[in-house]
């Protein structure tokens, strides 16, 4: 008699604060199956505090603890949504993994250690779903002295790995990070810079629409070189990995110190045509720095859908594949959410998750606190 599948929920909102993705999947050794995809998007009111969190501001710690039960209960919505569509109970599901919302990430820094910081509530999760819920993945792979990000190379590995290639797979969330998946079974994985997150922020901007639909404003544009150039001094794409950022460096201010220097009076569109091709730019440079024998890369993410974004990566890389991770077994917006069903997995089975190579720990961890059913 088949043993039935125990089932994972993987959640995800990421820095581009364009919603909650979830996934209902399973796992047989490195191999992933996703059986369901649900998503919600996050309510105006709870995006722009999420937003305005990322920075210093009144009364922070009570208006962080507001949103993390708002953003519970969104996840939960997305979990409810899931077990409808597979026609489960929640008795079905061993455990879900709830990455929460990044607000700070300072690894390393001011005492050595640093911290990195999610806004998530998994005791309410878990009370109103009642699943066993792994959250808080980041912080004990900061504790052994590492970035805590990227937490997704592993994952990577097992689902886009190809013996004997050397494979890439980049991800365009808020941020755009990289997986670099060896030939000789290696892995490396670090952030390139700023993706849909100084993108999005520019559309919304200046046009009203929360991203840019399938880059066509971008295409509309043209690239301002002086602009680009002032980007591309940023001291961080120097930087060796192991190295992870986020909207503690590419913010709107930081945007607004290169317009002002470089790009007064310019036209929106080539503002976001410049920052579509710095995105594509950073991420190109950084494959070809750390991959020269790379010939495929899978990317996924939200910046997958956007056609302008993926044209400039492919003619930036001509003598690499650029393919969508639709044509690799995961849609592009399932992928982060899997790794997170992952990680979950992972930490219930006490397995660690996390690779040093990537985050710079002194060894490899199991990754994520518990909160039962």
């Amino acid at each position: 008699m088949d043993t039935p599948p125990r089932w994972f929920i993987g959640l995800m909102s990421g820095t581009s604060l364009d919603g909650v993705d979830g996934v209902l999947a399973h796992f047989s050794g490195q191999k992933c199956a996703v059986a369901q995809h649900a998503s919600a998007p996050l309510a105006p009111d709870l995006r722009a505090e999420l937003l305005a969190l990322n920075s210093t501001g009144h009364d922070e710690l009570h208006r962080a603890a507001l949103a993390a039960n708002a953003l519970a209960r969104t996840y939960a919505k997305v979990v409810h949504r899931l077990l409808d569509q597979a026609g489960l109970t929640a008795t079905a599901v061993q455990a879900l993994g709830a990455h929460g919302q990044t607000v700070r990430h300072r690894p390393q820094a001011f005492d050595g250690t640093g911290y990195t910081l999610q806004l998530n509530q998994p005791a309410l999760l878990a009370e109103i779903t009642g699943i066993t819920v792994v959250a808080d993945f980041r912080s004990r792979d900061v504790a052994a002295g590492g970035q805590g990000a990227p937490l997704v190379p592993a994952f990577h590995r097992g689902v886009f790995g190809q013996a004997g290639r050397t494979v890439a797979v980049l991800n365009l969330g808020g941020i755009s990070n990289l997986s670099i998946l060896r030939a000789d079974g290696t892995t490396v994985g670090f952030d390139c810079g700023p993706a849909n997150a100084l993108m999005d922020h520019w559309c919304e901007r200046h046009t009203g629409q929360p991203y840019d639909h399938e880059g066509a404003w971008a295409r509309s544009g043209h690239v301002l070189p002086a602009l680009l150039e002032a980007m591309l001094d940023e001291p961080f794409l120097a930087l060796a990995p192991p190295k992870s950022t986020g909207r503690d460096l590419f913010h709107p201010q930081w945007l607004a110190t290169r317009l002002a220097a470089s790009a007064v009076g310019t036209a929106p569109q080539d503002v976001q045509a410049t920052l579509a091709e710095y995105t594509a730019l950073t991420c190109v440079q950084a494959l070809s720095r750390h991959a020269r024998d790379c010939g495929l890369l899978i990317v996924c993410g939200g910046g997958a859908l956007n056609r302008y974004l993926m044209e400039r990566l492919q003619q930036l890389a001509p003598t690499v594949r650029v393919e969508s991770s639709d044509h690799h077994g995961l849609p592009p917006l399932q992928v982060e959410a899997a790794a997170f069903a992952w990680l979950a997995h992972q930490c219930v089975n006490g397995q660690t998750a996390s690779l040093p190579a990537v985050t710079g720990a002194r060894g490899e961890r199991i990754l994520g606190a518990i909160y039962p059913a």
